[in-house]
């Protein structure tokens, strides 16, 4: 979540008054994340989240986001889920941009990670997978080993030498090694993502559902999993901790079993997660906005993590018997 377009009050009450939501409180940027135009809009019915989706999400792509939304919602699957207009109408155009309204999800994301927040997102993250297995759409994964290249391509390679001396060369040999090794015969389906831990919602270590679906697409299953890896069993210092891959990968086969292919894989859908975090977490360094209320991340996080990856044979060294 981020916040790069302004709405106007007039423009903002406009928008409210097609929805039947109450009177309209407040409304607050939310600075958190890269991608789209978040805010925390409170009226005296409910808080909601209004977003505004900026020039990198496809606006083709949005019936498929909010779609899952309402589909895994049925299921079950604590998330978000779209408010309608009087009209019916999910998504609508607001400050020149694609809006829509979702519900308030409670709880806070986990500053400090352990165990027990792993465990519970591994189950969580197998229930997800259930309950998306039926969602009759279905979206490219564009950031997966496809688009990769394409994105190494748009980055100026000499600002990125700035930011880490070899860093291009590193990413140009990773890019051949991954085309090579990419697996081609995994379960497929529906995947958040983009499961950070700013994107799972607690309650005294119990999970209250997922948010930010806007990565959502069809794709192997165990590269969500990989995803997760990444971005919940490192510590800050950039070293793995085998308790979360271990408490992670159990809780997530308590629902679905992995299959032999899968595990086999997860090395190198782990190598390939941590270069993709790397390359779109780059490029947007060296592209900043001026003035966007954003928070910048650090590319050379992921670039630690891979360096990890790249030392793994097994999925042992993640913590699984």
């Amino acid at each position: 979540m981020a916040v790069y377009t302004e709405v106007s009050d007039d423009e903002l009450r406009d928008f409210m008054a097609a929805y039947d939501l109450g009177n309209l409180l407040s409304c607050k940027g939310i600075a958190e994340g890269v991608e789209n135009s978040n805010f925390l809009i409170v009226t005296d019915y409910s808080p909601f989240i209004l977003t505004l989706y900026e020039k990198r999400v496809n606006e083709g792509d949005l019936p498929y986001f909010l779609g899952l939304m309402e589909h895994i919602a049925d299921q079950g699957f604590t998330c978000p889920t779209p408010v309608r207009t009087r009209e019916g109408e999910a998504l609508r155009r607001l400050a020149g941009r694609p809006a829509a309204i979702v519900t308030f999800l409670t709880g806070m994301w986990p500053s400090r990670i352990n165990t027990d927040h792993c465990a519970a997102l591994g189950k969580a993250l197998a229930e997800f997978h259930g309950a998306g297995a039926d969602f009759p759409m279905t979206r490219p994964n564009n950031l997966s080993i496809g688009g990769w290249s394409a994105l190494f391509d748009k980055i100026d390679r000499k600002a990125a030498g700035e930011v880490q001396p070899g860093l291009a060369e590193d990413i140009a040999t990773e890019l051949v090694f991954l085309q090579d090794s990419w697996p081609d015969d995994l379960p497929r389906g529906t995947i958040h993502g983009d499961l950070f831990p700013d994107n799972v919602f607690f309650e005294n270590n119990t999970l209250t559902g997922f948010i930010d679906f806007y990565f959502a697409c069809t794709d192997w299953l165990a590269y969500d999993i990989a995803v997760c890896l990444n971005a919940w069993c490192f510590e800050p210092s950039g070293s793995f901790v085998p308790a979360r891959g271990r408490a992670l990968l159990q809780a997530y086969q308590s629902v679905r079993k992995l299959t032999d292919a899968e595990l086999a894989a997860l090395p190198i859908l782990a190598r390939g997660a941590a270069l993709r975090f790397l390359l779109t977490r780059l490029y947007d360094w060296i592209n900043h906005l001026p003035g966007a209320l954003v928070r910048k991340k650090d590319p050379l996080e992921y670039r630690r993590k891979l360096a990890f990856h790249q030392k793994v044979r097994t999925v042992a060294d993640y913590g699984v018997q």
